[in-house]
Formats: structure tokens, sequence, C-alpha cells
């Protein structure tokens, strides 16, 4: 095991969700009606101040909404096609008509996620690693949204209470947190709570075999 590594197992892990109590059910009939079956991710939208942020994000998206049995275009190669058609900023395409995108994919729906907050604070021998999505499915047939979600997950090294030597050990800890902060567990558990909770979810798509098996939980 590495020091790094060693380090890090100084302090428990607290990963936390924005939500509290019960999320209330979401409105699925327009999205059962139009029973999208593939979902084109467009480049996100990024209000944070790393730079990276969209590209690392972007890498953990396709493969949960896919497992929940949709057809997702390459992302790659969306990003690229919308560049050649003078479509590079994600602003734009956020503001645009997603039935034009349909068009130009042959997408049913089209995915929207802005990234609000993608950052680790140094506080008092603790770092707080924070991120914030927003997500909406949109129709590309109608322009209508068909669903939307919001995720926040932190990451908080828990404090070690063993005197000097525990603040010593903590500090150690904020600093390689706040120095590498890494975003992906997070970004994956924002992804999670947003596409498979039952309720706030999305529903399984036509290639799951859940697929119309899951009106009650949705």
């Amino acid at each position: 095991m590495n020091p790094v590594s060693k380090l890090f197992l100084l302090g428990s892990v607290l990963m936390l969700t924005a939500c509290v109590g019960a999320p209330k059910k979401y409105d699925y009939a327009q999205f059962r009606t139009e029973a999208p079956r593939s979902i084109l991710v467009v480049p996100v939208i990024n209000k944070s101040v790393d730079v990276n942020a969209p590209d690392y994000f972007l890498a953990t998206i396709a493969t949960p909404l896919a497992e929940r049995g949709y057809y997702v275009f390459p992302v790659n190669m969306v990003k690229s096609v919308l560049s050649d058609d003078g479509l590079s900023d994600a602003n734009l395409v956020h503001s645009g008509d997603p039935r034009r995108l349909g068009e130009l994919f042959g997408a049913d729906a089209v995915m929207y996620i802005s990234i609000e907050r993608w950052d680790a604070k140094y506080v008092v021998l603790s770092t707080t690693v924070t991120v914030e999505l927003n997500y909406t499915i949109k129709s590309a047939h109608t322009g209508e949204v068909l669903w939307s979600n919001h995720q926040q997950v932190v990451y908080q090294p828990q404090a070690n209470s063993g005197g000097l030597a525990g603040l010593l050990a903590n500090a150690i800890v904020a600093a390689i947190a706040k120095a590498a902060p890494n975003y992906m567990p997070l970004a994956h558990q924002a992804n999670n709570g947003a596409i498979n909770f039952k309720g706030t979810g999305l529903p399984a798509g036509p290639y799951d075999g859940l697929f119309g098996k899951d009106m009650s939980d949705y």
C-alpha cells in the first residue's frame, strides 16, 4: 500500500447527499408517453472553476444510462460532431432547440447536464470536496422536459480525535485531498442517485428486462 493510501485510511469517508428526507416522486406521465429509446448526452455546462471538470464528468455518465436500458450516443463522437457543426460551446447547445439535435443524430431524447460545483475547500484542518449537478432530459421530438434531477455529493475525511498525532494526521489527509481531490467517485455516486433512485430516477429503458414492469416505482 502506498503512503498516500495509508494516509487516507487514517480517516473514514463521509458521503452526503443534499436531499433531506424522502424526495417527492417525479411525474413521469410525459416520459412514459414518449418512452425514449435513445439518449443524446450533449456537452456539459461548467459553472465550476475547474476547466477539466466537463471532460472528467462526461466519462462517467454513459455507462449508468446504458445499464438502465437506454442507447447512449458515444459522448466523444457527439462532442466532435457538434464542434464540426459550429456548436462547440456548451451554453449554445443548451440554449438551442433539442429538436434540431434530434434530427442531427436521430435521437429520441437529449440529456443536458450542468456542473454547479466541482471543488475542494480547506477549512481548519479539513478539506470538503463537493460535486453538485443538475440533470435534464428533453424530448428530441417536442422539446418538452421529460425529466430533471439535482444531486449534491460531499466527501470529507472524518475528524481523528487522537490528540496531537491525530491533528497532524488530519492536516496531512486534508492537504492531500485539497491538492489532488478525487472527484470521480463523487460523480459516480451523483449519477447513481440521479438515474437509479426509485421514484425520482429514470424508469427502466427498452433494453432493460424491467422495461414496462416498474410502473409502481415510477
